[in-house]
């Protein structure tokens, strides 16, 4: 089967925040690396021209990105501009038009969710939709009913095939490089699963606050925002099965069985993963959190969430899996640990750590593999001392995950991008959990745990470990737990 490159991008939202943060960004560097030779069209409500548009995506690159003259002038030569509503039937005839000849457009939704249904109806009324392909952004619904309702919304116009969800946590390198790893190595698989592995911690930190967007914040919390879609993506990657299908073809657009041999094995792990229960969430804020422009001086929305999951497969039962995420803390960094059960028989030094041998991936800001150990130290006596063998990616000019991701869905090639089932199935982990906007300012919610800044959340997230388990604390120093 070939499947047939986009014949022109155009994107919903051109005016807005998004497309000037990610999108021209990497529709610059597409250019530069000789990715992208194609229509471009924005569309938005704005009364702007071409050449409006065009200095904004110029603002853009030199604020955003890196600016490159040459692959910026065949940017702006490319650039068209759509002024109107995206509930006017006009908008989309007059779109039709600008796409002359193209038969397969790439269409972006960079537009609140609210205008999903909306923009898919008005390109499906218009013949628009025919042979096209859609990127959507997160979220995808608050919750489980919310998703599916959407799920409904996009079918009706287009086939789950030509719809393109994009994590752009997905995209980045890091994140790759941990599937790589964990299949690439012989001697990861044989000691992969519960026998030998004691717990599994995710921990994405962020030292900033919410940074003047409370009242969008309001409406998600941590939960929503990081742990139902990157963390729970990644924790997918650390225990889905073995693909069946040759990875080499991944890349590969003709190959339909490769591209979702990855994606039916994420869906089967999140479909094994038991709905969270109350009593294994903990729920933070920190203090100054309620002084925030646009926050309910009640508000009981998390900045910081801490959940015990389990998996019930045959690989995974009877391993916990912790996973914590929060704003205002220490450090920005996102890492992986994996602790490996003792040894059955310890012969030397019992002073070590009880658990001696880990694996640690930093996903961000930059991207460190570490295996823990331990070693002799010099002397006579029968003694250790901790080891961490650290392998330290230095970044060059690497697509970013705007440019990677951008890049596939023109080719069709959707590996990287989350099916419906899989949507689903990752808010069925979270759904018992979730409280409405309604409820988290409610006077009559259960009260949330307040955290002060610069530390790692409230005590209470530490009771939740079980046995001798504690938090592995990121440092921006070493990898050393």
């Amino acid at each position: 089967m070939t499947v047939s490159h986009s014949d022109a991008f155009v994107f919903f939202g051109a005016t807005g925040d998004l497309a000037y943060k990610q999108i021209f960004p990497a529709l610059q560097a597409m250019i530069k690396h000789g990715h992208l030779d194609l229509p471009i069209i924005g569309v938005a409500k704005s009364d702007w021209t071409d050449d409006q548009l065009r200095e904004r995506a110029r603002d853009s690159i030199e604020k955003n990105g890196s600016f490159d003259a040459d692959a910026f002038a065949k940017l702006s030569a490319r650039l068209q501009y759509i002024s109107g509503d995206y509930q006017d039937d006009a908008t989309y005839t007059q779109l039709r038009k600008v796409l002359g000849k193209a038969v397969r457009p790439l269409y972006y939704l960079a537009v609140p969710p609210s205008m999903f249904g909306p923009v898919t109806e008005g390109l499906a009324k218009s013949g628009g939709a025919n042979n096209a392909r859609v990127i959507i952004e997160k979220p995808f619904g608050r919750d489980l009913a919310s998703a599916q309702a959407l799920n409904r919304t996009l079918l009706a116009s287009f086939a789950e095939e030509a719809i393109f969800r994009i994590d752009h946590y997905l995209g980045k390198e890091p994140v790759e490089n941990l599937l790589y790893f964990r299949f690439s190595n012989t001697f990861v698989e044989p000691i992969w699963h519960g026998d030998y592995v004691a717990s599994v911690q995710i921990t994405m930190a962020e030292q900033f606050g919410v940074q003047g967007r409370g009242a969008f914040y309001e409406e998600v919390g941590a939960i929503r925002d990081v742990v139902q879609n990157h963390m729970l993506q990644v924790l997918a990657l650390l225990t889905m099965e073995v693909p069946e299908n040759d990875l080499t073809e991944v890349k590969d657009v003709s190959a339909d069985s490769a591209q979702d041999a990855i994606r039916d094995e994420k869906l089967r792990v999140l479909c094994a993963m038991r709905p969270l229960e109350p009593s294994e969430v903990i729920k933070g804020q920190f203090r100054g959190y309620l002084d925030e422009p646009g926050v309910a001086p009640n508000s009981q929305v998390e900045t910081f969430a801490a959940l015990r999951l389990h998996i019930d497969n045959p690989r995974w039962a009877g391993v916990p899996f912790y996973i914590r995420a929060g704003k205002e803390l220490p450090v920005t960094c996102t890492e992986v640990m994996i602790e490996l059960k003792s040894p059955a028989k310890t012969v030397f030094d019992k002073t070590g750590s009880n658990h001696p041998n880990y694996f640690i991936f930093r996903l961000g800001p930059d991207m460190k593999i570490a295996l823990g150990a331990r070693t002799k130290l010099p002397g006579e006596a029968m003694i250790g001392t901790a080891t961490a063998l650290v392998a330290h990616h230095h970044p060059g000019d690497e697509m970013t995950p705007y440019e990677r991701l951008l890049g596939d869905a023109l080719q069709g090639n959707a590996g990287l991008f989350t099916r419906g089932d899989m949507v689903e199935a990752a808010w069925r982990v979270v759904d018992p959990v979730l409280e409405s906007a309604t409820e988290q300012n409610s006077h009559n919610a259960a009260p949330i745990d307040v955290y002060e800044s610069n530390t790692w959340g409230p005590d209470a997230a530490q009771k939740m470990m079980t046995g001798s388990d504690q938090w592995h604390n990121p440092t921006s120093k070493d990898m050393l737990p």
